[in-house]
């Protein structure tokens, strides 16, 4: 009921400000392209509906534009406590924004090459989060705004960031520019279609990714026989923009993200059941999620079947972390104790070390945590 009669009623005393309805349901990415198609400023500014903008936000957006026309930046996008609104930096504040190779968006460090003397200068960022950029109203058209065959919402982040990138211009974070964003527990809306997010990521893979994309369909091979619907009018965008390759990108612009999410992942040092020889008892994860405490329990293999359980497997992988189960199906949670007195409990993996880099050695058969030089136990 407020987003109709008495939001009309409020919104009169903005005057620059126009209300667009729609006739029915668009989804994010095509509103953003009505509201686009309607906007008479040079510069274009994008943000969710969810979020709170900070103190002299838009002026440092601005300048990067005005410098380079060119160019999308981006602000920090700071954490709003979705239970009771407190406003916080997000963890690691600045950093790179990256992708691992089921296309899920990832922060990683600014490397040195990158760090700037002054912290507050804006720095090249390979993807954006998805939702809050500024870019000059003339070159977003001239890449062809957003894919308009993509449906409600995923994936624009990753298309909008390739074509800057790989057609001739480029993408910034602002450290000066911050900006709050609500983020919820889940989504508090039905999606039409199930597929749709996996039907984006594929038409983004398959019109920017080139050869790339085969690493995305090795660790999602459903994607394989998803259609993509007509992508021949972004090909042609592609061509017509003269962009460079999805291997130029990889090599020019996103060339630390390998470092930490690399297309062919190293083998785990170990995998299997973590037993407690003298209690004679395994770790057992018992399918927990995000918070879970890992508690010992009775050995599944050592039951009648003899055959390992998925609660009780656990690979020891390249990053140094732990994770419940086999190394080529791995859940997204790690192992994770943030003191010495503390339980270890599963929590989203980071791909960072701290609370989560564990060691294992062979010899003398121990699992420890290297930040406390404890042993698990």
């Amino acid at each position: 009921e407020h987003l109709k009669e008495k939001l009309e009623e409020y919104m009169v005393r903005f005057t620059k400000v126009r209300i667009v309805r729609t006739k029915k349901r668009e989804g994010l990415i095509r509103t953003r392209l009505l509201g686009a198609s309607l906007a008479r400023g040079e510069v274009l500014t994008f943000l969710d509906s969810h979020c709170e903008v900070n103190v002299n936000w838009l002026p440092p957006l601005l300048n990067q534009i005005a410098l380079n026309h060119k160019t999308i930046v981006c602000p920090m996008i700071d954490v709003i406590d979705h239970n009771h609104f407190g406003y916080e930096a997000q963890a690691g504040d600045a950093m790179r924004g990256a992708f691992d190779w089921e296309m899920y968006y990832k922060r990683i460090p600014i490397p040195p090459e990158l760090q700037r003397a002054d912290p507050s200068d804006p720095f090249e960022s390979p993807v954006m989060a998805g939702g809050l950029f500024a870019v000059n109203r003339k070159w977003f058209w001239e890449l062809g705004g957003y894919d308009p065959g993509l449906e409600i919402w995923g994936g624009e982040q990753y298309e909008i960031s390739f074509k800057v990138w790989m057609c001739g211009g480029g993408m910034y974070d602002v450290p000066c520019s911050r900006v709050g964003h609500i983020y919820r527990k889940y989504v508090p809306y039905k999606v039409p279609s199930g597929t749709s997010l996996a039907r984006n990521l594929k038409r983004v893979a398959e019109t920017w990714m080139d050869e790339f994309a085969e690493y995305i369909y090795q660790r999602r091979p459903e994607y394989r026989h998803l259609s993509t619907g007509d992508i021949s009018a972004q090909k042609e965008l592609r061509k017509h923009l003269k962009c460079k390759d999805f291997k130029w990108f990889m090599a020019a612009v996103a060339w630390d993200v390998p470092k930490y999410y690399p297309p062919v992942e190293p083998p785990p040092a170990a995998w299997g059941e973590i037993r407690n020889v003298a209690a004679n008892l395994c770790v057992d994860s018992k399918h927990g999620a995000t918070g879970t405490e890992l508690r010992l329990d009775i050995c599944v293999k050592d039951g009648s079947e003899r055959t390992w359980s998925h609660e009780q497997l656990f690979t020891f992988g390249w990053r140094e972390d732990i994770r419940p189960g086999e190394p080529l199906h791995t859940r997204k949670f790690c192992f994770d104790a943030i003191s010495h007195s503390s339980p270890v409990t599963l929590y989203d993996c980071h791909g960072m070390k701290g609370n989560q880099h564990w060691s294992y050695r062979k010899v003398r058969v121990t699992v420890g945590h290297l930040r406390g030089s404890d042993c698990l136990e």
